[in-house]
């Protein structure tokens, strides 16, 4: 008995040594397996991430660029030289993004392998328990679209061809015009025409509305600080809006002519229901889209839109969560996904939209406000160059020489289109010491309040 007891044991270490040893061998085959998909190249290892917050001028004459405390990611590698750049600006949050980043993200990808993108973006995203949070979505967009630079750095192509490769040869974007009035909105709309482009954002810039009893000694919007816009009307008349809006659209269709491609935006600042009657009185004008008709929690709306008009529908750039726009997608909703990229949680899950999108006829158009860096905007034209639903970017904010020098590789706007350069990953890069020059507050940044002529607070 004592005999086959210890036969047994020793039937039992060798087994164990086994399967140390077909461990050992397991690992090792990986690795050899790693070093041929990567041609021979050393395993990486994330060995620092910077948090770098700058509000360069837009302009060369010196006028701070709207809403731009911007928010950039450094993830430096074992690999010398080899770093990827990502955007996380959100501008009126800019130190909690920067805090998440530098206390919480920093910490928990130290010494991970940057080629594994989609694990790291998945571990990151659960890693706080709950997710789809702005300042969290912001905070993982700028190691996510790093990790995608240094990916396509590595492999010494454009980050474009990592997302198979292009679909076109330049990146249509659409400008805008501003007025009070249509001869006003006409006189911008003709001015963006002569800069070459073919597809016009209308905005209706009512002037702030007298100010009503139910408004008086209300707070109102504070100052804001430097790099931080101003914004629209204090005060604002819903019912002016929706008799004005249509005024304008028929007076510019009667100036500038029935070829050219345009758009209103609403921010959904509306009551839904008067957004919807804009909606109808714009039909005989053909607008390529309607943007930002409904907050995301008055979604519920977007049935009876659909419903009462075939004016196309864009949506999305306040957008932080599956739940708000898989539905619009899949029910046919809407016509134009316009999701913020950074707000989403960055380029892995814009991929996967992007994919789900052309599945159900939607088309791109990313959010791209003056508070998106040219890191972000690199990012958008590389998904933009890729996506066979393409629609059109936003976007005519890219400008100024001070930003070039901050942000060298800054894409650029010719004639409505825009053009990334050939170089490796975001084709991008940054001025450390220039950004410095150009520091940004993180106190402050609220927004509003805004109000209604009935008192009711409105947002943007």
């Amino acid at each position: 008995m004592h005999t086959i007891t210890s036969r047994r044991r020793l039937f039992a270490s060798l087994g164990g040594a086994a399967a140390t040893i077909g461990l050992v061998g397991r690992e090792a085959a990986a690795a050899q397996a790693y070093s041929a998909a990567t041609r021979g190249l050393p395993p990486l290892k994330i060995t620092n991430v910077k948090v770098i917050l700058t509000n360069p001028p837009v302009t060369s004459a010196g006028t701070i660029s709207s809403m731009g405390r911007l928010v950039i990611v450094k993830v430096e590698t074992s690999e010398a030289g080899l770093f990827g750049l990502g955007c996380a600006s959100f501008v009126f949050r800019p130190g909690a993004v920067a805090s998440i980043i530098e206390q919480q993200l920093k910490p928990f990808v130290m010494g991970r392998d940057p080629d594994m993108v989609e694990d790291l973006y998945k571990a990151m995203n659960v890693s706080a328990l709950w997710r789809t949070g702005p300042v969290d979505n912001y905070a993982v967009s700028g190691v996510d679209m790093a990790l995608w630079d240094i990916k396509a750095k590595r492999a010494n192509m454009p980050l474009y061809q990592l997302f198979g490769g292009k679909t076109r040869s330049a990146v249509q974007v659409y400008g805008d015009a501003a007025g009070r009035d249509g001869v006003e909105m006409a006189e911008n709309v003709n001015k963006a025409m002569a800069k070459g482009y073919r597809h016009i954002r209308l905005n209706y810039y009512a002037q702030s509305a007298p100010e009503s009893p139910a408004v008086a000694g209300m707070p109102g919007p504070k100052p804001p600080p430097d790099g931080m816009a101003s914004g629209s009307a204090a005060i604002i008349d819903p019912d002016e809006w929706g008799r004005e809006i249509p005024k304008i659209w028929e007076y510019v269709r009667q100036k500038c002519g029935d070829k050219i491609e345009l758009m209103q935006h609403l921010h959904g600042q509306l009551p839904p229901v008067i957004t919807i009657g804009i909606a109808k009185r714009l039909e005989p004008f053909r607008p390529y889209f309607l943007e930002d008709p409904f907050y995301p929690e008055d979604i519920g709306y977007m049935k009876n839109l659909r419903q009462q008009t075939t004016v196309p529908i864009a949506i999305g750039e306040k957008f932080v969560s599956d739940h708000e726009y898989v539905g619009l997608v899949t029910e046919r909703l809407i016509d134009f996904i316009r999701v913020h990229i950074p707000a989403i949680g960055g380029l892995t899950k814009a991929r996967k939209l992007t994919t789900l999108c052309e599945w159900f006829a939607v088309r791109t158009a990313w959010h791209a406000p003056g508070d998106l860096s040219p890191v972000g905007h690199a990012a958008n034209a590389h998904m933009d160059l890729a996506a066979p639903n393409f629609g059109i970017q936003e976007g005519a904010v890219i400008h100024g020489d001070q930003i070039r020098e901050v942000f060298p590789g800054t894409p650029v706007i010719r004639e409505g289109f825009l053009y990334l350069n050939e170089a490796p990953g975001l084709g991008i890069d940054i001025n450390e010491k220039a950004a410095a020059r150009y520091p940004c507050a993180l106190e402050g940044g609220n927004f509003g309040p805004r109000r209604s002529v009935n008192g009711s607070i409105i947002g943007n």
